[in-house]
């Protein structure tokens, strides 16, 4: 008899706002860095914070079962952030059954927010799971309700705001992607900031203002310009994250000038290889700037802010 392995499940109910990083890496595959998500967990809720390829795969190893998940937050749209939107979709939906475990499917509609573009998009993407959600309901007799998705597009405000959760978005700068926005979540005294991809702005400034952690993404300049000295045949491809991104330096200065009280780092382009050395080279300079912790962000880290 087949015994599925024991699943190091984490509990359903979270006292203190908690953030698991499901991918940490860009649109380019790097082993070890799964495309960006972020989970974040807030009594009896989890939020996902964008939706990258491995998403699923990457909950489970976090030790949370999909099916958790009826709220998903898009930064903007990016295929490296809503890739793996389809397969969290139809799997949250269904029931998983172990030996030992039930995890029942999602028998709500999913919750999408996002920026304006959101429905257009993911719309489209909902289209096309058609004929699977049919066979679902049909042969399979999951949940009817759990197959609709309900929106809340804003580019700036308060998003949600229930049993002491709340969450605002609000506009930054990943031009030509527009709009993209970030999330600011609120729990139990704490405070977290979700950046998502952007230049350095004002607006992520005021809204990180003394927060215990800012999840902001970077790239290292100097290894990117290294990358552009060597293979100059790809000098375009490879400058053009410098034009809607934000270097570790400027990233060090936005927490600096907010008070942040611990800054964590995603996106990274290039990816470090996830060892102390490297990563201290990937924040070279940093500490000149701010004088708080830097986290070098690395796929399924957790943070409990206690």
């Amino acid at each position: 008899m087949y015994i599925q392995p024991q699943m190091n499940l984490r509990p359903d109910y979270h006292p203190d706002l908690t953030v698991v990083l499901l991918g940490t890496g860009s649109p380019r595959a790097f082993y070890g860095r799964a495309k960006p998500g972020a989970a974040v967990l807030a009594g009896d809720k989890t939020f996902l914070v964008d939706c990258g390829g491995s998403t699923v795969d990457q909950l489970i190893k976090a030790g949370i079962m999909p099916q958790r998940i009826s709220d998903v937050l898009f930064t903007h749209h990016h295929y490296d952030h809503n890739g793996g939107f389809f397969d969290l979709f139809i799997t949250s939906w269904r029931t998983h059954i172990t030996a030992e475990h039930v995890f029942e499917g999602r028998s709500v509609p999913m919750q999408v927010y996002g920026p304006e573009t959101t429905k257009t998009i993911i719309g489209k993407m909902r289209e096309s799971f058609e004929f699977d959600v049919n066979l679902r309901i049909s042969y399979n007799l999951s949940d009817e309700a759990g197959s609709l998705i309900e929106y809340t597009e804003c580019n700036e405000g308060v998003i949600y705001d229930k049993d002491g959760i709340r969450i605002t978005a609000f506009e930054v700068d990943h031009r030509p992607v527009y709009p993209a926005i970030a999330y600011k979540f609120e729990y139990n005294g704490k405070t977290v900031v979700i950046s998502g991809d952007t230049i350095p702005v004002a607006n992520t400034e005021k809204h990180a203002a003394g927060a215990d952690l800012l999840v902001h993404e970077a790239y290292n300049k100097s290894w990117l310009d290294a990358l552009i000295r060597q293979y100059p045949k790809h000098g375009k491809a490879l400058s053009n994250p410098a034009k809607y991104h934000t270097t570790t330096l400027e990233a060090a200065g936005i927490a600096q000038r907010a008070g942040v009280k611990h800054l964590l780092l995603t996106h990274h382009i290039p990816a470090p290889v996830a060892n102390k050395a490297a990563e201290e080279a990937y924040i070279e300079g940093m500490a000149g700037i701010y004088a708080g912790p830097i986290t070098v962000g690395r796929d399924l880290m957790v943070f409990e802010l206690k």
